[in-house]
């Protein structure tokens, strides 16, 4: 009978497996590759024996194989086919985030699960078992060699299974999801960023900037910055093989936006990840990583635009209508220098598209909020995020009663995200224009900023996409223009009575220092850094990067590219990245005295009521 019952984590996996790769294949179009399920079987099948000695009873040992294959299998399968990556160590530290705004089954779904797993790995463990404490042991020595000896782990793993920094994607599909999870654990403990010595920042500054500094001149009269990040803002038109029966967008927008010479920014993300393009468009550098920058690589306090024109006498202020904690907002805003942060528990819920606040109340209550303010003709940094224009599940791009279907498909569609999200950009850019008009009568000398921080989610595996022949099912099929589509959305910027100005296309992250040049600040700040690369524009992605130069053709860096073009961008990236490591991470070499580091006090979280949650991601 024992010898039976050692045959039963065998069994029991074959079965677990086959069900998790089912899944995965039927209903997230993610199928590991035949000739990587040996290796990746075969690591499944050893922690499954692991369990299995740990273990008490046969049926909690079960229970907790299988929900460790469905968390590892089917969770890495709807990753790659909501946002076209697989789960990274890093996502850890966006679990709490993401807890923060489930509700209903998929709350206790993810709650369940977690504490299942803790519960059977603690509750089930054998105490009296001389086996159990030796595969314990064993378990605690094997993690404790990834951890301290990472980068011999990572040099025999991509040297048997191969490695593409950019194509993750790829990756996995090679590896499986065990081995996959394995090589990446072990490559997030050797890569683990380093801040750089004095001598090696200050080289990469020089680098950058040169040695000289620029003579500082007298700023002119301060004006008010109106900077508002709009939720998943993008043109459908985009969608080429599409037919609408109207313009999605409002022709007031689209006259303005024409205006511009049609200027757009280069987002670091794809349909999520918010707080990456918010980094960006505040502090001038580029997110380079599958992770969320305020929740991990940003432990600093830093001189970025709220701080910068504090200095300056302007109030600085967030609002975003969503739980103030998510992304780690609360600490990121005040070590950038935002004196105020308005939440969800600020605002007046009173025009809801199921769990999002509508545009229109936001903007007006921002309006209200501000002429408030104690001295109320002080300059302000109003630094607004849109939240309705979010993909809501099964609920598509949700509107409320009072925001009926104006747009519809004539041709195509099939994917049912299209129509619904077209409808919402009608909404979007119709509260945009009334709100921009609106300020450009109460503020005729301020600036206004206004740009999407991502394309939309149109369905698993970029369908919508796919169906308007705008992009192909994975990246490793773009094309470099479709690179190019993929993290490209408007901008306007409005400079007082001047009027629209004409931008480009530019990576997101030069976007802040534009805007204190408008505002006639010569000073030198870390914005500076960002408007340095001569040959193009680089926008850099996990893994990769492409440079649109001055004739507007795209060219793709990936591991290994020697062509002109890359040589001259990679090492101007390497030179970047380095001074961000430092201000953001490090000590702090390249900051002269006079720039500093903030000195503000903390955020002012207004309101008493608890946060509550609408059951949406971000």
């Amino acid at each position: 009978m024992r010898i039976l019952i050692l045959f039963l984590p065998t069994l029991s996996t074959i079965i677990g497996y086959a069900l998790a790769y089912v899944v995965s294949s039927s209903f997230f179009g993610v199928t590991v590759f035949r000739q990587a399920i040996y290796v990746d079987f075969t690591l499944v099948l050893g922690i499954s024996y692991l369990f299995f000695f740990l273990s008490r009873r046969c049926w909690a040992f079960i229970a907790l194989q299988w929900l460790f294959i469905a968390i590892l299998y089917v969770g890495n399968a709807a990753k790659l086919s909501f946002f076209g990556g697989p789960m990274v160590p890093d996502d850890v530290y966006a679990l709490r985030s993401l807890i923060l705004i489930l509700d209903g089954w998929r709350y206790y779904l993810v709650i369940g699960s977690l504490v299942s797993l803790i519960g059977f790995l603690v509750f089930n463990f054998h105490f009296r078992s001389r086996v159990a404490w030796m595969v314990l042991i064993v378990t605690i020595l094997l993690s404790a060699g990834l951890k301290f000896y990472p980068e011999a782990v990572v040099a025999d793993l991509d040297k048997r299974f191969g490695n593409s920094v950019w194509n993750q994607r790829e990756n996995y599909l090679r590896r499986g999801a065990a081995l996959y999870s394995l090589q990446e654990t072990a490559r997030f403990f050797r890569d683990s960023e380093q801040a750089p010595d004095r001598k090696t920042a200050l080289a990469a500054s020089e680098a950058l900037l040169g040695k000289t500094t620029p003579a500082s001149t007298p700023a002119p009269p301060p004006r008010n910055v109106h900077f508002i990040l709009l939720e998943s803002f993008w043109d459908p038109l985009g969608l080429k093989a599409i037919d609408f029966d109207r313009d999605p967008l409002d022709p007031r927008f689209r006259e303005m936006w024409k205006a511009t010479g049609n200027s757009a920014i280069m987002s670091p993300v794809f349909g999520g990840y918010t707080a990456n393009a918010e980094f960006e468009s505040l502090c001038g550098f580029p997110v380079v990583y599958d992770d969320v920058k305020f929740e991990r690589r940003m432990s600093n306090d830093a001189p970025c635009l709220p701080d910068i024109l504090k200095g300056y006498g302007y109030d600085s202020v967030a609002s975003h209508p969503n739980v103030a904690s998510f992304w780690n907002r609360i600490n990121a805003y005040r070590r950038i220098g935002f004196d105020t942060y308005w939440s969800i528990n600020d605002f007046n819920l009173d025009d809801m598209n199921l769990g999002f606040l509508s545009d229109s109340s936001l903007y007006r209550q921002v309006i209200d909020k501000l002429d408030n303010r104690n001295d109320p003709d002080k300059p302000v940094l109003s630094y607004i995020i849109t939240y309705f224009g979010h993909w809501a599940g099964g609920k598509l791009y949700p509107m409320n009663q009072s925001r009926p279907q104006v747009v519809r498909c004539e041709e195509g569609c099939e994917t049912p995200e299209i129509e619904s999200y077209a409808n919402a950009m009608y909404y979007k850019s119709k509260e945009l224009m009334d709100f921009v008009e609106d300020l450009r009568v109460r503020d005729p000398d301020g600036i206004i900023v206004a740009f999407g921080d991502h394309l939309p989610f149109l369905g698993g595996g970029y369908r919508g996409f796919v169906e308007a022949e705008t992009l192909t099912g994975t990246r490793d099929q773009f094309t470099p223009e479709m690179f190019l589509t993929y993290v490209t959305t408007p901008l306007i910027v409005i400079d007082g009575r001047r009027g629209p100005l004409d931008m480009g296309t530019i990576p997101l992250y030069q976007l802040p220092g534009k805007i204190v040049k408008l505002l006639g600040i010569n000073e030198r700040t870390i914005l500076e850094y960002s408007g340095t690369m001569e040959d193009g524009a680089v926008r850099p992605l996990w893994g990769m990067h492409f440079v649109v130069d001055e004739q507007d053709v795209v060219h793709v860096c990936k591991g290994g590219e020697n062509s002109p073009e890359c040589l001259v961008s990679t090492t101007w990236l390497d030179s970047f990245l380095t001074v961000g490591i430092d201000i953001f991470q490090g000590k702090q070499h390249v900051l002269s005295p006079s720039a500093g580091v903030s000195s503000t006090g903390q955020i002012v979280l207004e309101g008493t009521k608890s946060d509550s949650t609408h059951g949406l991601t971000e």
